[in-house]
């Protein structure tokens, strides 16, 4: 089948990143997919030698488009153009084509996930008025449309060598526990930052590229200028990473002891690394991501020290952080990521839905 997945970037490229990891999916199994995207200039690091069955095209191009595929997502709930839509509803019309239109939700743990996943949603109004689209909701459960998770990733996984990735990137193999950080700006970043150089024990904190790195620079400099006695040199180690392509980004994952993730994508993939994460949700300004946080924390059933780190990293309680332990942590997180892989992936979800709703 023809698949068009329309995406628009926000929030740092995480939608690209989930919208690409899904294209290069249905594509690796023999499905023809154009991505739509208003900014593509993020797939040049992110996957720069592309993947094949996947075409991108620039957003603005789909109002000329006429020739529109089988299944139309929408990510997000991002409104493809509605020059696009026209010619999706007319050729359904015309030709009594049973094509599927389907909005690809955000990932959540909360309760309305299973109430809703799978539901059509009639159009009322524009030019596919009459028409009705699916959602269509990634989830933790069996009720909902699963995560992303392409066929080869465990054996690919298996087959990491985790020195020799790490050598590559330049990280040096000192004995210290090796730990990731991707996130926004939390309040507690300083607080992690003390608690690594004070430790019992060294940590090489992997540092992304972008927001994660200015907000550990901009950390640094404050606990430098007002904390007496602040020395990163003997506790603390820091390698500042390039820009990765996704598979890295997994490698990434897979080398460490412990993984700071934020948004959803990375949250997935730490999930099948199979190490013990803390997941900084997108700050929502009346604190939905509590709510959200609370619901996904009542899925992952971690130690109550864990859970409670998690709450502090997301700005929901007052007190101390408390301490980043991952092997206290890593059974709970071993035995999330065997019950998710016991259910059916995402891509598989989606093909069967479509094949069963057309």
């Amino acid at each position: 089948m023809r698949w068009d997945i329309f995406c628009k970037v926000i929030d740092n490229h995480g939608d690209l990143g989930v919208c690409w990891r899904l294209c290069a999916d249905l594509a690796a199994r023999g499905e023809q997919v154009r991505l739509w995207v208003d900014d593509p200039a993020a797939l040049r690091w992110m996957a720069p030698a592309g993947a094949p069955g996947v075409q991108v095209a620039g957003w603005d191009s789909a109002t000329r488009f006429t020739d529109p595929g089988e299944v139309l997502v929408e990510a997000f709930g991002c409104d493809p153009a509605p020059e696009f839509i026209a010619h999706y509803a007319h050729r359904k019309r015309a030709t009594g084509q049973k094509g599927l239109w389907i909005n690809l939700e955000y990932l959540s743990a909360e309760a309305f996930v299973e109430r809703t996943h799978g539901l059509p949603s009639p159009v009322m109004q524009g030019p596919g008025a009459g028409l009705a689209k699916y959602f269509f909701y990634p989830g933790f459960t069996p009720r909902t449309g699963g995560l992303l998770r392409e066929p080869g990733l465990a054996a690919r996984q298996a087959a990491f060598d985790a020195a020799a990735w790490l050598s590559g990137q330049g990280v040096p193999d000192d004995g210290a526990r090796r730990v990731s950080l991707f996130c926004y700006e939390p309040a507690a970043l300083g607080e992690l930052l003390l608690q690594c150089a004070r430790g019992p024990h060294a940590t090489r904190l992997l540092v992304t590229s972008g927001r994660a790195a200015q907000a550990t620079r901009a950390a640094i400099a404050t606990l430098e200028a007002g904390q007496a006695g602040w020395n990163a040199a003997d506790r603390l180690r820091l390698s500042w990473l390039p820009l990765l392509p996704q598979p890295d980004y997994d490698h990434l994952l897979w080398a460490c002891d412990a993984n700071f993730v934020r948004g959803e994508d990375s949250l997935v993939r730490a999930l099948w690394a199979g190490r013990p994460f803390v997941w900084q949700l997108y700050p929502q300004h009346d604190d939905a991501h509590h709510a959200k946080l609370e619901a996904f924390l009542g899925q992952l059933a971690p130690p109550p020290a864990w859970a409670a780190f998690q709450r502090g990293w997301n700005g929901m309680s007052p007190g101390p952080l408390g301490r980043l332990d991952p092997p206290a942590w890593q059974e709970a997180a071993r035995a999330f990521r065997q019950r998710l892989l016991g259910q059916t992936d995402l891509a598989t979800q989606l093909l069967r839905f479509v094949s069963e709703k057309r």
